[in-house]
């Protein structure tokens, strides 16, 4: 089982003018965004942090807020459970939460961090 990083993708993200900026021009980003931080771990591409097996991981709710400061605007509720719409009602370009994008995965990467507990299928 994975230890608590102390690194913190999050920092990461926000120190990032070229992530924030994605992020701030799409709405469908933000929510893939959103959903890939749901019921999945990271792990910094670093030595000591794959060698040690640790792993960054976060609630849904910090998930939500995360993107919502991202995007300098709302709070964790503008994101929190945008992925669950119901039985065949989905918003376009929106993904389930756990639900890992390729385009987020490479993003992550370009950060310096990958995907760990991916359940779901990349779309």
């Amino acid at each position: 089982m994975s230890k608590h990083t102390s690194f913190d993708m999050f920092d990461d993200m926000m120190a990032s003018p070229w992530f924030r900026a994605k992020v701030q021009s799409s709405e469908d980003y933000s929510q893939n965004l959103y959903a890939a931080m749901c019921n999945n771990g990271f792990q910094k591409l670093e030595p000591w942090p794959l060698l040690t097996d640790e792993s960054w991981h976060c609630s849904w709710r910090r998930a939500g807020g995360i993107v919502a400061d991202l995007r300098d605007e709302g709070d964790y509720l503008n994101w929190y459970c945008s992925g669950i719409m119901g039985e065949g009602h989905y918003i376009s370009g929106y993904v389930q939460e756990g639900v890992v994008t390729e385009e987020i995965q490479a993003d992550l990467k370009e950060l310096g961090w990958q995907v760990l507990d991916n359940e779901d299928e990349l779309k």
